[in-house]
Order: structure tokens, then sequence, then C-alpha cells
């Protein structure tokens, strides 16, 4: 008996011994086969996801830390066809905190597209909205019978990034904006596009919540500090907009530039949009070039550029700042008469009081007697009707019209003299004009200080476009501006500070002709003269108190440049000759 238990203990043992081999046997070949790689690739699959993480925008500050353009979280209210419950109650709490439309919810909720298992209601809903529906939809759930759910189920939040500009509308010409879709527009959104959206990554992350922690961060956009100073902004759009209706003027334009370096300090325009509300846009402007307008829209400026032209004069050496000439009241250019904005006879002046009295036809004689070539190679060099390279999207560059051009005719030698005939932006002067303020070196205008990422700061440099005129021209036109300013008693000087500026008056051209009744009155000028800390321009569209420069720019410009030495903390020039003294 114990023989025939033995004999079958042996059998049972060799035939799971078969057993077993086999299984190894079948399990060596599945793991060597293709069908084990379909296998663990299924299995990957299953265990991971590749999904695209896109990074925060960079933010925009101010020169002193404010926050210009920062991001917050809105929410998206979808409905999970699988577990809705009650759509009238989703369509009724939508329509009552968010002002939703209820039949059009109800109808998306109802009769949704085929083959979609969720859909979405609203988005961009405010978090504070967003909070009081997920307090409602718990309140709810609590008060429901046991074993049911309650009437908001299916409705679910998701939160994602918001463009936020918590100043409104201040610099808004300078900013810009982003759309829904994440793209920048205008200003300093657009031209730093691809910078401040930084780059979105791909990656293979586990669908395993346990795993989260291998989850890849993605560096956020690259934050921008701006040159611009916020509370002199506010100042400028403040003193512009009083401006427009003290002087009864169409629209208007200042702009703050630190003639030293380029630095835009303060840019204000009209109109302006709030940023938060991007879609008004098409409402507000009628053409893109209506948003910065300082940037974007040539004008003809008129008298202002008589200060490029003097430049030319003195540093080719056609005169000197005592050269007299006789002035009869015209001049003949081309076949064509020139005459002063008053029409009458100044009688001898020398270069000084050329400018004082703005005298069209000396300028014409000086511009004639530099000759074509010297002339418009001059305003060439300065930068009239070419692009300034301002860091801001939408810049225009204006036209200069030279001999070769077929709309050129000689005439254009006078009339360019005294800015008329030829279209720039305010832009575009300043940094002709910079030549003038800083020794005779063209600084190129520019927005951005500093871009921040990594925890690393990485300056902008000044940078400069050419030397047109030498060091002595410019400190010998910049005290001839100022001595035809304190010797007419201009409404632009500033008590305590001297200053260089120039008026503009140019007629407009309506239908071909020019109408003397609609002017672009402008001022620009600059200080301390000794030291140059600001460069101010002012233009004004259509006053209608006064169509003169003298009487509407140029006290706009005073107001501004004694709110700016305040704010940028200059002391008087007494007290800075004083402490240079020591």
């Amino acid at each position: 008996m114990r023989q025939q238990y033995a004999r079958r203990a042996q059998v049972l043992t060799f035939v799971m011994g078969l057993i077993a081999l086999a299984i190894v046997v079948q399990m060596t070949r599945i793991q060597n086969s293709a069908e084990a790689a379909v296998f663990r690739q299924q299995a990957s699959n299953y265990a991971y996801e590749l999904r695209t993480f896109y990074p925060d925008r960079g933010e925009i500050y101010d020169r002193n830390g404010h926050l210009l353009a920062g991001n917050k979280s809105v929410y998206e209210l979808g409905v999970d066809l699988n577990t809705v419950r009650d759509p009238h109650a989703i369509a009724f709490a939508l329509s009552s905190e968010l002002g939703e439309n209820y039949d059009r919810i109800m109808d998306t909720i109802i009769n949704p597209p085929d083959g979609l298992s969720y859909i979405v209601v609203a988005d961009y809903v405010e978090s504070s909205q967003a909070l009081k529906l997920q307090e409602l939809k718990k309140a709810l759930q609590e008060q429901a019978p046991e074993g049911t759910l309650g009437g908001l189920t299916g409705l679910q939040f998701k939160s994602h990034p918001q463009r936020s500009y918590p100043e409104y509308s201040l610099g808004s010409n300078i900013i810009g904006f982003v759309n829904r879709e994440g793209k920048g527009y205008f200003g300093v959104e657009e031209k730093y596009d691809t910078l401040l959206a930084g780059n979105p990554v791909q990656v293979l992350v586990p669908t395993d919540p346990n795993k989260a922690f291998e989850i890849p961060r993605v560096p956020n956009g690259t934050t921008l500090v701006l040159t611009i100073n916020r509370d002199l902004q506010s100042a400028a759009e403040d003193i512009l907009d009083r401006s427009l209706i003290e002087y009864g003027a169409q629209g208007g334009t200042i702009v703050i530039m630190d003639p030293r370096n380029g630095e835009l300090l303060a840019m204000a325009v009209t109109p302006r949009m709030d940023l938060n509300e991007f879609w008004n846009y098409g409402s507000i402007y009628d053409n893109a070039s209506d948003f910065n307008p300082a940037i974007s829209m040539p004008y003809e400026p008129g008298s202002v550029i008589k200060i490029l032209t003097m430049a030319a004069a003195l540093d080719s050496g056609t005169v000197v700042p005592e050269t007299t000439y006789l002035d009869t009241g015209s001049i003949l250019v081309g076949g064509a008469t020139i005459q002063n904005w008053d029409q009458e006879p100044w009688g001898v002046q020398d270069m000084t009081g050329c400018l004082q009295h703005s005298l069209n036809v000396c300028m014409a004689t000086l511009s004639t007697q530099m000759g074509a070539g010297s002339f418009y190679s001059y305003m060439d060099n300065f930068g009239l009707g070419q692009l300034t390279g301002v860091d801001l999207a939408g810049e225009a560059p204006g036209r200069l019209k030279i001999p070769g051009d077929a709309d050129w005719y000689p005439v254009d030698l006078g009339t360019n003299s005294f800015g008329q005939g030829m279209t720039a932006t305010p832009m575009q002067v300043m940094m002709a004009a910079s030549s003038i303020a800083n020794h005779g070196r063209v600084v190129t205008p520019h927005a951005l200080y500093a871009m921040m990422r990594d925890g690393r700061q990485y300056n902008v440099p000044a940078q400069f476009a050419g030397t047109p005129i030498s060091q002595q021209t410019a400190d010998i036109l910049s005290g001839m501006l100022a001595v035809s300013l304190e010797s007419e008693g201009s409404l632009a000087l500033v008590p305590g500070y001297r200053v260089a500026g120039k008026t503009g008056t140019a007629q407009i051209p309506v239908n071909g002709f020019y109408d003397s009744t609609q002017t672009n009155a402008s001022f620009i000028g600059w200080g301390p003269i000794d030291d140059p800390r600001f460069m101010i321009y002012v233009w004004l569209e259509r006053p209608s108190s006064s169509i003169w420069g003298s009487e509407t720019a140029a006290p706009v410009f005073a107001e501004m440049a004694q709110k700016t030495v305040i704010l940028m903390d200059i002391p008087p020039d007494y007290i800075r000759q004083q402490l240079v003294a020591k």
C-alpha cells in the first residue's frame, strides 16, 4: 500500500513539474514577443499621459516696483452630462449669480452636440463668483435627502489664469493688452509677447495622483520692469486731460523722456482704455494708430522743427549765433513765396531773435543757404522719416521728402525748414532733439528698464544712434533756446529752473489746403539746461481757445515740468550750483 502511494506521489510530482516548466517557457516566450511590447506600452499609457504645460505670463512693473500687469485666476464652468441631475437648478443658479441667459444654458445642457460628455456653460468667471457657486453646490448637497444628489451635481469648476491690469487705463497706450487667446496687442505686451509668454513644455506626467511630485516645474514668462514712473505717468495723464478741457483740444499727447539715456518716464495720450475690458477696443478707437499717437500718428509738427534747422546751420558753419539778416517778411523759394507766421517783416535779427520770434523766413533762408544736399543730410542724420526703434509695437516712420522723390519740389526745401510739408511723430522729434540736450549724441528711446528671470535681473543699457552735431553746437543752441524763452517771457518758463525749448504751431491740411483756423499746437523743451534730466513734448490737436502753441502747449509744458522736478526730486538751479561749488 505504501509503495502504491509512493508511486502516485512521484507521478503527481512529475506532472506538476511539467506544468511548471510549461508555464516558465510560455512566460519567457511572451516577454520576448512583439505582443509583450504592446502590453508594456499599454501599461505605460495607463500610468502616464502627454500633457502641455503653459507658464504663467510674466508680470510688468514700473521702475519703482508698482505692478502694471499681472495675472489672476478665473474659472471655466462646465457641466458633466453623465452626472448632471437637475439642469433647471444649474441654469437658474448661473442666471442668478452671473447674469447668464437661463434659456441658453438650459438648451445647451438638454441639447448638447453629439458625442460630448462635457460642455462649457460659462468662462472667465471671477473667483468670488465661482466661490459662491461652489458654496451653493455644497449646501444643496448637504440638504439633499440621504442617498440622493444635490441640484448642482454635474456643475464643475476649472481655474485658469487671465491677464489683470490693476491700474485699469493708466499707461494703457504703453502697456497694451492680452486677449483671451493669450496674444499680446500693442505696446509692451505685443513688443515683448514672446518673452512674457514663456515657453510651453510637453511632458509625460503620471496619471496616478500619488505620483504628482513627478510633474515638472514650468518656468514662468519673463517679468519686465519698465522705465515708466507710475506717479509721473498719472500726473501726465491728469494734466493732459485737464488741458484738453481748458484749451478745447480734440486730443493730445505728453511724453517725458530722460535725454541722457532715452528712458521713457511717462507717455500720456488720449483716448485711453481700461485694459481689463480689452473687448471695448473697437468702440474706443477707429484705427490702430489712435492707440498711441505718440509713436504711431505722424503729423506736421511745425516750428518745433526749427531747432533742427538751426542746429544744422550752426554745425555746418553756415551761421554763428551773432549772424544777422534783414527780415523783409517774405522770401521766394522754388518759385513760391514763403511768409512769416504773422505775414510781417521783423527787420534785422540775429539767430537768437530768429528762434525767439519763430521766423519762417529766417529758417527758409538758412535751408537755402545750406543747400538741399547739406540740409537733408542733417535731417536724415537726425532720424526724420525713419523709425526710432522705440520698443513699443505700432511705430510709424513719418515722411521726409527729399530731392529725387516724385512729389518733392524745390519749395519743400523752404517749407521743410519750419516743419511744413513733412510729417513726424512726437517720438521722432524727441529723439532728434536729444542730440541738442545730450551734447550732440542722439539717444534711442526705450520703455524697458530690466528683465527678470529665474531670480536674476538683466538691466537694459542705453543705446545711442549717432552724433549728428558737435557738442559745441548742441551746447550753444541749448543756451540760445533758453535765452529766447527768457527774452519773450514765455509761458513755458519754470520758476527756479532754466529750461530750453521751442513752440510749434502748424496749420492742418484740409482737402489739400492749409486751414488757418485749425492747428496742431506743440512744444518741446528740456532742463535744467546745465544738466538735462527731462525732456517733455506736448502736442494738442486742434485747440479752440487759441490756435497758437505759445498760448496752449507752452503753459502745459511748464505745468508738466514743475510736476516733473518734484516727482523726480530735482533741486532748483541755485541749490545744485551750490552743491557743485562745494
